[in-house]
């Protein structure tokens, strides 16, 4: 059994910081005179009291994790920050069921982006900036989670990019502490120039800053039911593509990019492959489009080349309904459901590097077919792949399907349709938003489907962001037992 003393350490700090955060939307809501401000002041309060009653009771003069505690402090972390960040929407006028609340906060947490919420357009500031927040410091939280916490944990093929960063990273910026700041400061200042962006593009301050915080995290949340569909501006929709483009790209390559070292950043062999499926499938899909006699070719590109980058990168933007351009494009959005963005980024969904490391292994096994007697050094951008990370990322994906499938079956049982039971669960576990069909399709909302099924795909949402393994190692008694 783990000594739990840190963990609950590290979360009351955790959750005394979401208290501190929960003070904004009051303050913007006393602002404008909305009575939601007591709603974030009372969840304030509770949170508060909770996170310092944990600090309180589990102070330590020095605090050292080992592998065991990584993964429970991993866990539940994203389990309590959705606990307590369920408050306000229950309290406020939305007044959702806990379940609904629940789903809401952690969807935002994990920057998913799929939402219980209708009328948003006039929905009170303070409810729109708390699930900014939310984002903002879930995409942050991810960011630190991939480059210093699962590599170590050796979840999913992560060990590369340890291998990757280490001996060059660590001579630029030696301590971890170090790089979570240059990395968050990257970050924010993303955030910043997204904001700028959206505002040049004909949105107020709120709407810029809020999109921005969902935006640059690969979230999703918007300020209206339409999405960005609302704006109907060239500005608005060039600025998201760039930037849910720059949310999806390993944030460790943005720190060589400042030190000078481009070429990784543009050579970098995941970042080539998710490149090429965004231009590939968005020009396909704009000579669909061109054929049926929907748009131009330009115009249909553009709207490709948008929702396209909006669900690869898992952010679930929309810039048009999707759904109705025919079969071809949504059967290609429903396999991009299950893609994701660079590793180290704060995308979700199967990362790219997975699929570069599978592509390897069978062109080394068609190779080995040929030469039996043959020796193939598996490389990752030019250097070699350690031994164990194959094997890691043929078991994620096997893990990923699977969690797919059963889950998928769960939903069917509660006599949702197929359509929607596969791209709800798939939006959810690949931290991409919206799913297909009526219900849960770019255009629709998960408020229809019961809190049983709510609860899968919260879980859903958490299995997905935190890779799977690190919440399954906890099922097992060896774990509890060694």
């Amino acid at each position: 059994m783990p000594d739990l003393r840190p963990i609950l350490y590290i979360n009351g700090l955790l959750l005394t910081g979401l208290a501190v955060l929960m003070l904004l939307p009051a303050i913007v809501d006393l602002a404008v005179g909305n009575s939601d401000w007591f709603a974030f002041w009372a969840s304030s309060i509770a949170t508060g009291f909770f996170g310092f009653a944990l600090i309180l009771a589990n102070k330590q003069d020095k605090i050292v994790l080992n592998l065991k505690q990584a993964f429970l402090l991993t866990t539940l972390a994203w389990i309590l920050m959705g606990v307590f960040g369920a408050l306000p929407f229950m309290f406020a006028e939305v007044s959702l069921s806990y379940a609904g609340a629940f789903f809401e906060a952690t969807s935002g947490l994990t920057t998913t982006g799929s939402s219980v919420l209708v009328g948003l357009d006039d929905m009170a500031p303070g409810i729109l900036l708390w699930r900014g927040l939310l984002c903002l410091i879930g995409g942050l939280g991810i960011i630190v989670l991939a480059i210093a916490i699962l590599p170590l944990l050796r979840v999913g093929g992560m060990q590369l990019l340890r291998t990757e960063s280490s001996d060059r990273m660590d001579k630029v910026l030696p301590r971890a502490r170090e790089i979570s700041v240059a990395t968050g400061t990257v970050y924010l200042v993303l955030n910043i120039l997204c904001a700028f962006g959206y505002w040049f593009g004909g949105m107020t301050g709120f709407e810029a800053i809020t999109h921005a915080m969902t935006t640059v995290a690969t979230a999703g949340f918007s300020t209206s039911d339409s999405s960005l569909a609302k704006w109907e501006s060239v500005g608005v929709y060039w600025n998201g593509a760039i930037f849910m483009f720059l949310g999806s790209l390993p944030f460790t390559l943005y720190l060589r990019a400042i030190k000078g070292n481009w070429r990784e950043l543009v050579c970098d062999e995941q970042v080539k492959l998710f490149t090429a499926i965004i231009f590939l499938c968005s020009f396909a899909m704009a000579v669909w489009l061109v054929q049926r006699g929907e748009f131009t070719f330009w115009a249909g590109f553009g709207h490709a080349l948008f929702n396209v980058i909006s669900v690869i990168s898992t952010t679930g933007y929309m810039s048009t309904d999707y759904a109705l351009w025919g079969s071809f494009p949504v059967v290609t959005f429903a396999i991009l459901l299950v893609f994701g963005g660079c590793t180290g980024s704060t995308a979700g969904g199967i990362k790219m590097m997975r699929f570069v490391v599978l592509w390897e292994m069978l062109k080394n096994y068609v190779r080995q077919l040929v030469t039996p007697h043959g020796v193939f050094q598996q490389r990752f951008n030019g250097r070699p792949v350690p031994a164990d990370v194959p094997l890691s990322v043929v078991a994620f994906v096997a893990a990923y399907l699977a969690a797919l499938f059963i889950m998928t079956l769960a939903l069917a049982a509660h006599g949702i349709d197929p359509m929607t039971a596969y791209s709800a669960v798939a939006a959810c576990l690949g931290n991409v938003g919206p799913g297909l069909g009526e219900i849960v399709g770019p255009a629709g909302n998960f408020r229809a489907l019961p809190n049983s099924a709510i609860w899968i795909l919260s879980c859903a949402m958490i299995l997905g962001r935190l890779e799977l393994f690190t919440v399954l190692v906890l099922l097992t008694r060896h774990f509890w037992r060694s």
